[in-house]
């Protein structure tokens, strides 16, 4: 998922069965659907036909030493979101753990990691994206965003599907 500044919303999956489950759940102006690759574990690379992101790891942020010390068995739990999601909301800007996701689905984010982005490149159809910047305005493409700081966080997703009332 990539927003540029305008606010258009680009959706890069891997397969059509990708591409239907996510742009069910958030909203996007774009969807193509190409092969997707990441690769790395300092250094990552994202690669696309038409997208290519380079951006290095550094250190664990301090929240990141947080999230990464509790029992991911007790953190990925939906139930938890009803104490971290006041948190998220006062610490991070935009940053939500729990909320109504489109297709009648309820969202459940746990965070488990939190390291910082040191280094970034990349282009979408060979025009350059620019240089690491703060996520300033949040992201939309669902009822949360991201860190206002470059970060990669790692998130365990719980999706539920609501009944439907008639």
């Amino acid at each position: 998922m990539v927003e540029h500044a305008d606010g258009h919303r680009l959706l890069f999956a891997p397969t059509e069965v990708v591409a239907d489950y996510v742009s069910t759940t958030y909203t996007f102006d774009e969807i193509r659907v190409e092969p997707v690759t990441v690769a790395g574990s300092h250094r990552w690379v994202v690669d696309s036909s038409s997208l290519r992101v380079e951006f290095t790891l550094g250190a664990r942020m301090p929240l990141g030493r947080l999230l990464h010390a509790t029992p991911r068995a007790l953190s990925t739990r939906p139930a938890v979101t009803l104490l971290t999601d006041p948190v998220a909301r006062i610490l991070m800007r935009g940053v939500r753990t729990r909320g109504t996701a489109g297709g009648h689905r309820r969202e459940y984010y746990a965070a488990t990691d939190l390291h910082a982005i040191t280094s970034l490149s990349g282009s979408i159809d060979g025009v350059d994206l620019g240089g690491l910047a703060p996520v300033d305005p949040p992201c939309r493409f669902g009822f949360s965003s991201t860190p206002r700081r470059p970060a990669v966080t790692s998130v365990t997703t719980t999706i539920l599907v609501q009944p439907r009332s008639n």
